[in-house]
């Protein structure tokens, strides 16, 4: 049965999942990537990102590499694929990862601007999706074709999907970073009214790695 799940997204100790004033030169916003050492130190990141060798094992490991597993298909906000904002000005970003990026499979962009799919080497195909966050988790589902769909992002589009609660599992990491400004992840989402509750809970030197899944009725 397909699942929709977000894993290792990471927040700040103050619940910010980017720092403010995204652009080329900071992703992630300023200081994002603080968030994300207990991630890109890990020998599942450094394979399947980095295409390099060795890294470190444990926890931070165990959460990264679970992350991978069983995804048919990922969904992502725009601007998890780029900077560019209104209409596409031309055709020539093809996103912030390269000529490979680390999906491998179809990923679904959420956009107002229409765009035909980009494939891009290693199996990923970037799919434009102009009709909403419904639209792009029934194709997500399609493409997946039984395996699960993986929310990979930002903050904007978890909530988009947490609010109608269409996420079935959450992981969260918590790092020991205050960024003090950016996007939180929870803003007017309550993930308790919803029906979301801790099931795991653990700590690594960089990071508290938290699970969230939603209750069904007849877990209730």
């Amino acid at each position: 049965m397909t699942r929709v799940r977000v894993d290792a997204f990471t927040i700040s100790l103050d619940g910010y999942g980017a720092g403010p004033d995204q652009d080329l030169e900071n992703p992630l916003g300023v200081g994002g990537t603080d968030l994300h050492q207990w991630l890109v130190a890990t020998r599942t990141f450094r394979r399947i990102v980095l295409g390099a060798d060795g890294g470190t094992t444990g926890i931070d490991d165990d959460f990264a590499a679970r992350s991978f597993k069983n995804v048919g298909a990922w969904i992502l906000g725009r601007n998890m694929f780029g900077p560019i904002r209104g209409p596409w000005p031309d055709l020539n970003w093809k996103g912030w990862w390269g000529a490979n990026p680390p999906y491998h499979v179809p990923t679904f962009i959420l956009t107002h601007h229409a765009r035909p799919p980009l494939q891009m080497e290693g199996g990923t195909t970037f799919h434009f999706v102009t009709g909403g966050i419904h639209e792009a988790l029934d194709r997500a589902r399609d493409a997946a074709n039984g395996m699960d769909v993986r929310i990979g992002g930002g903050a904007n589009t978890l909530r988009q999907y947490l609010r109608p609660g269409l996420i079935d599992e959450l992981h969260i990491a918590i790092s020991p970073v205050v960024l003090g400004r950016g996007e939180r992840l929870f803003e007017g989402v309550d993930v308790r009214a919803l029906g979301y509750e801790c099931v795991q809970f653990v700590a690594s030197e960089k990071a508290t790695h938290v699970v969230l899944r939603r209750r069904v009725e007849s877990d209730a």
